[in-house]
């Protein structure tokens, strides 16, 4: 007998679309990540929202792709396109500008680790207006945290 198989949506390496933002009321105040995965295709395979506390939208950035990131490599990502509002975190983690507040310094080598496992990484900075369906996700984090709610995972 032969063992059971797996099924193809949780063995096959997908290429996937990721929107991430980073929210944080004050800089640094309540904090709150989000982040939407997608199939090649445009389906939306996953969102994300997670309440960080305290922290600066700097940070909320970064957090939000490192929850991405890990995301991904759970669904199978081996291509992984990542767009962001933020001009500064795409430049960090592209190379373009270097990471010079110490706090960014340990979660960017968190997040060159994570990239480092993909087969394609990208990260595209883009017009705050297509970044929206993540920027509600990062809020409504930080609105469930303020109520009391740490986490948020939504399918």
């Amino acid at each position: 007998m032969s063992p059971p198989r797996k099924s193809a949506r949780a063995s096959a390496p997908l290429s996937l679309k990721i929107q991430i933002d980073g929210a944080a009321r004050g800089n640094p105040g309540p904090a709150g990540a989000g982040a939407i995965l997608s199939d090649s295709r445009g389906k939306r395979l996953k969102e994300l929202a997670v309440y960080l506390g305290e922290a600066t939208n700097n940070v909320a950035e970064s957090c939000a792709l490192i929850l991405a990131l890990q995301e991904a490599l759970h669904l199978n990502g081996r291509r992984v396109s990542v767009f962001t509002d933020s001009e500064l975190l795409a430049r960090q983690v592209t190379g373009v500008y270097r990471v010079k507040d110490k706090q960014l310094q340990w979660l960017h080598a968190l997040i060159r680790n994570l990239t480092g496992a993909f087969d394609r990484f990208e990260i595209r900075h883009v017009p705050r207006e297509e970044n929206r369906p993540a920027d509600r996700l990062a809020n409504r984090a930080v609105n469930e945290g303020l109520r009391g709610q740490m986490t948020l995972f939504s399918d």
